[in-house]
């Protein structure tokens, strides 16, 4: 039996099942690229979204990056905006906190925490936007890396192929 949707997170209903679609990257030290994309969010009824990501080269499907975590209905709402804590861990030895809101149909999310073992790359800082238009999901990412201040790196257009719930 499904659990219900937690009423904290009905706000973020709309997230809810797998989405695929494709993306392109670029930042300045290092040369652009494409990547086709598998996001879902699933819930289990309590006050957090399930996510998991994953990304494959577009022409022989190799996995190329992936990430795993949980998006938080954080309880408190600043006017029409929902407040929201995004936690992460990459493969890559990168943890991440990101915290923001949600206002109507477009989430906003910047780290306030990154977290990097020995090996990891030097990633200073995170931000993101979701944008979602009833089955299509679109979004953007940007960097802080090493010495390069915050740079958009990444953006994709997702479309809903299973929905949750």
């Amino acid at each position: 039996m499904a659990a219900d949707l937690h009423p904290a997170l009905r706000p973020l209903a709309g997230l809810l099942g797998t989405w695929v679609g494709e993306g392109a990257g670029h930042y300045p030290t290092i040369d652009p690229f494409r990547y086709r994309e598998q996001v879902t969010f699933g819930h289990v009824g309590k006050p957090f979204l399930v996510y998991g990501q994953r990304t494959t080269h577009p022409d022989t499907g190799q996995p190329m990056h992936a990430e795993t975590g949980y998006l938080r209905a954080a309880g408190g709402q600043d006017g029409d905006a929902i407040a929201l804590e995004l936690v992460l861990a990459h493969p890559t030895g990168i943890v991440e906190v990101e915290e923001g809101h949600l206002r109507g149909r477009v989430a906003e999310l910047r780290t306030t925490t990154v977290g990097l073992t020995a090996t990891a790359k030097p990633v200073r800082s995170l931000r993101r936007r979701f944008v979602l238009a009833d089955d299509e999901l679109t979004y953007d990412l940007w960097m802080a890396h090493a010495d390069t201040p915050e740079t958009h790196h990444l953006r994709a257009t997702l479309r809903r192929q299973h929905p949750g719930g």
